[in-house]
């Protein structure tokens, strides 16, 4: 199954963007499913058709659906709340408190990922296209794995050592054994998570694409959510330009605003090449319903085939060196130098950029090694590991 991830600011008009090419890729005969997970849904709005938590169909090949953040939560997390509610009721906390103290950061935005986990098993859809929110709540959305791991890993036992050390944990909130098929199914639930995350990683079945328009403020906010695509591993094939004012457009009033797009467009090409840059015009009525949508893909995609991959850029690596050393490349393309910190452990490093943090699990073979260097280097971050003296 083939996942296409639109993102970007909020108004430059990934909604359309994203049911243009569903609807492409739908009359191409794969079996397609478009997904929103804006909270503000206008999916429904773009295909004219009343959508609903589950899929709905559109066409023969094209199902829609509109992510219910309470009806996906009830329907994932209600065994991880159920858990941690009777976790922290028995120890006299009231039962709404605790419900409501049991939402992890991120929880609601990642009821959305599970159900990317139950497409890819079901094999019912060849490519799953997702318009998802504004870039902040996709960035909470694509890192809840590697948050959500980490802060569950501190407050309930998980994995073989549950039965362990679950009265451990438990006694602290009077409770003297905790349920191992509960232990069991919560592990389970991030387990898919991982799943999720190691598929989104995968540039063989999945890509983020980021749309833009035209304007300066819009790449500068793009530049930065690319880097934080690459700093979690999500690999970027393509930037979709939209709202570009057509060269039929002759009217003087509208020439300073052309001019002005053809210098941004410009600064767009140096940003992300060699990102594919695909266009779409400013159309003359407001976007919605399939005639409008194919226009639209066909202005974005031409003769190709939206489900392809346009680009393989690098990924994180690891190279040996000579002397037991080793390299490891992160690509952080746009980053600031100042605003990049690195904290190690024995087995793995935390790499904050701004104000988003990630966990990267080293391999055991570079367990023992020490960080003799780490230096931003044309967008990547190369860190030195070598032998203890």
């Amino acid at each position: 199954m083939r996942t296409i991830v639109y993102t970007g600011k909020g108004g430059v008009g990934k909604t359309s963007i994203a049911s243009a090419t569903a609807l492409r890729c739908a009359d191409l005969g794969y079996r397609t499913l478009v997904v929103s997970t804006d909270t503000a849904h206008s999916l429904g709005d773009s295909l004219q058709t009343e959508l609903g938590p589950e899929p709905t169909s559109i066409t023969d090949t094209l199902s829609a659906q509109e992510i219910d953040v309470q009806y996906s939560i009830e329907k994932y997390w209600g065994a991880f709340q159920k858990f941690m509610i009777g976790l922290l009721s028995r120890r006299g906390t009231q039962e709404v408190i605790a419900e409501e103290v049991t939402i992890l950061p991120g929880l609601e935005e990642g009821a959305s990922l599970l159900w990317l986990n139950e497409y890819a098993e079901s094999g019912d859809y060849d490519v799953v296209v997702i318009d998802a929110a504004p870039t902040a709540e996709t960035l909470r959305l694509l890192s809840l794995p590697d948050v959500a791991r980490w802060w569950v890993e501190k407050v309930i036992p998980l994995g073989r050592t549950a039965a362990r050390i679950s009265s451990a944990v438990g006694r602290p909130f009077g409770v003297e054994m905790v349920d191992p098929e509960a232990i069991a199914t919560v592990e389970r639930l991030f387990d898919v998570l991982d799943e999720v995350r190691a598929r989104l990683a995968d540039p063989e079945v999945s890509t983020m694409r980021l749309v833009v328009n035209a304007e300066r403020m819009v790449v500068k906010e793009t530049q930065r959510v690319f880097t934080y695509l690459n700093l979690y591993g999500y690999p970027v094939d393509a930037v979709a330009v939209n709202r570009l004012i057509p060269d039929t457009v002759t009217d003087p009033y509208f020439q300073q605003w052309k001019d002005t797009q053809a210098e941004n467009l410009d600064l767009i090409h140096e940003c992300f090449d060699p990102l594919t840059l695909l266009k779409a015009p400013l159309f003359q009525t407001e976007m919605g319903g399939l005639d409008l949508l194919r226009a639209m893909g066909t202005e974005l995609f031409g003769e190709t085939d939206p489900a392809e991959r346009y680009y393989v850029g690098p990924m994180q690596s690891l190279d040996e060196l000579e002397g037991g050393a080793y390299m490891l490349h992160i690509p952080l393309p746009f980053a600031d130098r100042t605003k990049v910190d690195l904290y190690r452990s024995m087995d793995e490093i935390t790499l904050q950029v701004g104000s988003y943090k990630r966990n990267i699990v080293l391999p055991r073979s570079i367990w023992n090694l020490e960080i003799v260097s780490a230096k931003l280097q044309d967008g990547t971050l190369n860190i030195r590991f070598e032998p203890v003296a």
